[in-house]
């Protein structure tokens, strides 16, 4: 992989859409993951204002304190930055006592921590003529859909969508992002217990790499089995979220 120019390409593509649509601000959510950070600083090196939002929603303090530090990290380095922090922890306990407990469900309400960031991001760029810029690698967004559909999912423009995770991290540590964000195991941050990506689906992303490149034939370890199977079944029930959705085309013959 060519870092400096894949840099470089990124950077151009932000710009270039940024221009093409008159856009004065971008707007990031970081979490405190090596996606977010990337992201963020892909978008500061594009000189535009860039905004970085961290949104805790009863957030593991290390998580909060990776987010932190990157996010200072940045403002020292580029001065389109402004760093944003809102708690959205009473914001998100008020809808959760809201919602009728027949309707509560633990998945449910984890998905909603992602959406209830999303509308914050998008009140911040409505307010300030900026777009959502998303922080979903390739593995998560066309592999698996490991990502909450109108949550995270819900962006303007996807970076570094066409990355894979091993990418991520080759251009992450080109781009000097602190070694503690990018060692730090992979989570999504909307459970309360600390689960990491690799616990929930069942595999690392080294290894989902792995299956979704995957196209020879020969024989398969017990483990590369067990990883190409998770992989599938995640991507065939996840494609209503990778794929557009569905309309309902209305034949010419039911318009006359």
């Amino acid at each position: 992989m060519q870092l400096k120019k894949t840099q470089e390409f990124i950077i151009d593509f932000i710009n270039q859409y940024a221009n093409s649509n008159n856009i004065s601000n971008l707007i990031v959510g970081i979490s405190g993951g090596i996606d977010s950070s990337l992201t963020s600083t892909l978008c500061a090196k594009t000189k535009i204002k860039t905004t970085i939002v961290s949104m805790p929603i009863h957030q593991n303090i290390q998580e909060l304190k990776n987010a932190e530090d990157h996010a200072k990290w940045l403002e020292n380095q580029y001065s389109n930055i402004e760093y944003v922090t809102i708690d959205l922890t009473e914001f998100f306990e008020k809808f959760r006592l809201t919602i009728p407990e027949k309707y509560h469900s633990k998945l449910g309400l984890a998905n909603s921590r992602a959406r209830i960031r999303m509308i914050t991001l998008y009140q911040i760029a409505t307010q300030n003529n900026g777009i959502v810029v998303g922080t979903g690698n390739k593995i998560e967004d066309f592999g698996i859909g490991f990502f909450t559909k109108y949550g995270d999912g819900g962006v303007d423009i996807s970076p570094i969508a066409d990355l894979n995770k091993s990418e991520v991290k080759k251009l992450a540590i080109f781009c000097g992002i602190k070694k503690s964000i990018i060692s730090a195991d992979p989570t999504d941050g909307l459970w309360e217990d600390d689960r990491t990506d690799e616990k929930q689906i069942g595999a690392t992303y080294e290894e989902l790499e792995w299956a979704m490149n995957f196209n020879k034939k020969r024989v398969l370890t017990k483990r590369e089995e067990i990883v190409k199977d998770i992989y599938h079944k995640l991507n065939k029930k996840n494609q209503h979220k990778i794929q557009p959705i569905p309309i309902c085309k209305i034949p010419i013959e039911l318009r006359n």
